[in-house]
């Protein structure tokens, strides 16, 4: 899942920015109003997280020229203004949850994880879950089990098996997973896919059977579904 933050601090932004990676989500971040009202115009968000008081455009003005072009994606405004006018107005511009600043993490992060689910409810096909034989990953809280036992997995490790699942029975390629999990174009000498899959495979295979994660020799990698 992929996130926008708009912050004109730059120290709260990366320090947000850093505690959603960890949670495994991908992270943009835009600085002021108007380069957050481009970004957001210009790609695909699962979630806007929008700070007020910012130069050349405020928050709450960016929100409402998105609403106004009819995007619906979940908007969850930071902002140190607590005044219950303050949450009204926030609400009204577009906002879907208000959370005053400063704030727990973990209190952010219940909130994002309640925003998704109602957005992926209010869809046609709503997606929180991915499942393959005995193995399932909770796309929202970010976690995994196989025969109903959780398995820790450190963000990249759950990057990496999002992408192998959702490409079941096909094989997929160092440069594919270097491009898509990494965000990295193609590099020769680095074996970063190869050490990631083999942490992924004890995790998920060395206790279990049957074996998901396979190795095409010399083509790539792929989850096999269970016959």
């Amino acid at each position: 899942m992929k996130f926008l933050i708009v912050e004109d601090d730059a120290a709260a932004a990366d320090s947000l920015k850093k505690g959603l990676l960890g949670f495994g989500y991908e992270v943009d971040v835009a600085l002021d109003g108007e380069q957050g009202l481009e970004m957001a115009r210009a790609n695909t968000y699962d979630l806007w997280v929008i700070d007020i008081m910012m130069p050349k455009l405020d928050g709450l003005s960016m929100l409402k020229m998105l609403r106004a072009e009819g995007r619906q994606t979940p908007a969850l405004i930071l902002s140190a203004k607590s005044d219950v006018d303050d949450r009204v107005e926030g609400l009204r511009a577009g906002g879907d949850d208000y959370l005053v600043k400063p704030y727990a993490f973990s209190e952010l992060q219940a909130r994002i994880e309640a925003l998704l689910r109602r957005s992926m409810s209010a869809e046609a096909s709503p997606e929180t879950e991915l499942e393959l034989a005995d193995l399932k990953l909770d796309l929202l809280k970010r976690t995994v089990t196989r025969a109903g036992q959780e398995i820790f997995l450190k963000p990249r490790e759950f990057r990496l098996l999002e992408y192998l699942v959702r490409h079941t029975d096909q094989v997929v390629t160092r440069t594919m997973l270097l491009e898509n999990v990494w965000d990295l174009f193609f590099d020769p000498q680095t074996n970063v896919v190869d050490v990631h899959i083999s942490r992924l495979r004890f995790k998920i295979d060395k206790y279990y059977s049957p074996p998901l994660l396979h190795t095409v020799r010399g083509a790539g990698y792929v989850i096999r579904s269970v016959k």
